[in-house]
C-alpha cells in the first residue's frame, strides 16, 4: 500500500511539473530543455519584430511586443517553446527615422538561417515564424524558397493570419473605421492597447499625419523599394486617435485563435517533412525524377 501512494505521489508531482514547465525558451534550465522539446512535439516558435518608428504613439518595439504576444498567448493553449525576442529584420525602408536599427542584408540573412540551424541542432524539427513587421514579407517569402537550396532537417512555417470581416466591424465599431490602417493604425494602435498599455500614448497619435500621400501615382506598371516612402515618409499610416484595448483584444484574440490552431495542424503534419525528403532526393540526382 505504502509503494501504491509513493507511486501515486511520483505520478502527481511529474503531472504537476509537466503542467508547470515554461514554453519560454529563456527561462528552462538546460534539463528542463530537454523535456520542453519533447512536450512540445519538436516545435518552436520565432515571433519576428524589428525596431523603427510607430507613429508618434506607439514604441520602436511594437511588432516585437505583438508577434511575442500572439505567440505567448498561443502556446499557453497549444504547448510550444517561444524563442526569445528577434528583432534582426528587414527596415531599410524606415533608415530616415529616429531609433531605426536597420541590420545589412546578408546579416538578417544569415542570422535567420544560423538561429533556425541551432534550434534544428537542439532537437527542433518544425519551426514557426510568426512575424509582425510587414517590411519583411518580401524577405520571408525569398527566405522561405531558398530554405529548398539545400536539404534542411527541420521544416519551416510561416503563420500568415487571416482578416475576419466580422471580427473587424466589431472591434471597428468600438472604435472607427481607418481609411488607411497600414502602420501603428487604428487595429496596431489598439492592439498594442491590449497588449502593452504603459507604452502607448493614443493622445498623440495626431500630432503626426498617417494620410497617404500617394506620391508615385503617375507611374504605372511599376515597382520601385522606395515606395513605402513615397506613401507614408512619417512612417505612420492610419488614424488611431480613437484606438482602445477592448477593440484590441478583439483583434488579438482572433489572431491567436489562428495561430493556435495552425501550432496544431504543424504538430501533426507528416506532409511537409515527407515532401522535403523526397524533393531533396530528386534534387541531388535530376536526371532519375520520373518524367
Amino acid at each position: 500500500m505504502k509503494k501504491v501512494a509513493t507511486l501515486l505521489l511520483l505520478a502527481i508531482i511529474s503531472f504537476v511539473s509537466a503542467q508547470d514547465l515554461s514554453y519560454r525558451l529563456e527561462e528552462l534550465t538546460a534539463p528542463d530543455f530537454i523535456k520542453a522539446v519533447e512536450k512540445s512535439s519538436k516545435t518552436c516558435i520565432i515571433p519576428i519584430g524589428v525596431m523603427e518608428k510607430h507613429g508618434a504613439q506607439l514604441p520602436l518595439g511594437t511588432d516585437l511586443y505583438l508577434s511575442r504576444e500572439y505567440s505567448l498567448r498561443a502556446a499557453e493553449q497549444e504547448y510550444t517553446v517561444v524563442f526569445p525576442w528577434y528583432y534582426f529584420s528587414q527596415i531599410n525602408e524606415a533608415r530616415h527615422q529616429p531609433g531605426t536599427i536597420s541590420y545589412s542584408p546578408e546579416l538578417i540573412w544569415k542570422v535567420l538561417q544560423e538561429t533556425l540551424d541551432e534550434l534544428n541542432r537542439n532537437g527542433f524539427e518544425k519551426i514557426i515564424i510568426v512575424n509582425g513587421h510587414g517590411g519583411n514579407n518580401a524577405f520571408l517569402n525569398y527566405f522561405g524558397m531558398a530554405q529548398l537550396s539545400e536539404p534542411r532537417g527541420y521544416s519551416l512555417y510561416w503563420f500568415r493570419p487571416e482578416d475576419s470581416k466580422v471580427v473587424n466591424e466589431k472591434a471597428e465599431a468600438l472604435t472607427r473605421h481607418d481609411l488607411y490602417d497600414a502602420h501603428a493604425g487604428n487595429s496596431e494602435t489598439s492592439a498594442m492597447a491590449a497588449a502593452q498599455p504603459d507604452v502607448v500614448h493614443v493622445d498623440r497619435a495626431k500630432q503626426q499625419s498617417g494620410v497617404d500621400q500617394d506620391r508615385m501615382n503617375a507611374l504605372k506598371y511599376v515597382y520601385t523599394g522606395i515606395w513605402w516612402y513615397a506613401s507614408y515618409p512619417n512612417h505612420y499610416g492610419g488614424e488611431a486617435w480613437d484606438a482602445n484595448a477592448e477593440a484590441g483584444e478583439l483583434w488579438i484574440n482572433h489572431t491567436v485563435d489562428q495561430l493556435v490552431e495552425m501550432i496544431k495542424l504543424v504538430k501533426a503534419d507528416t506532409v511537409v517533412p515527407a515532401l522535403q525528403e523526397q524533393f531533396f532526393k530528386e534534387a541531388a540526382d535530376p536526371l532519375k525524377t520520373k518524367q
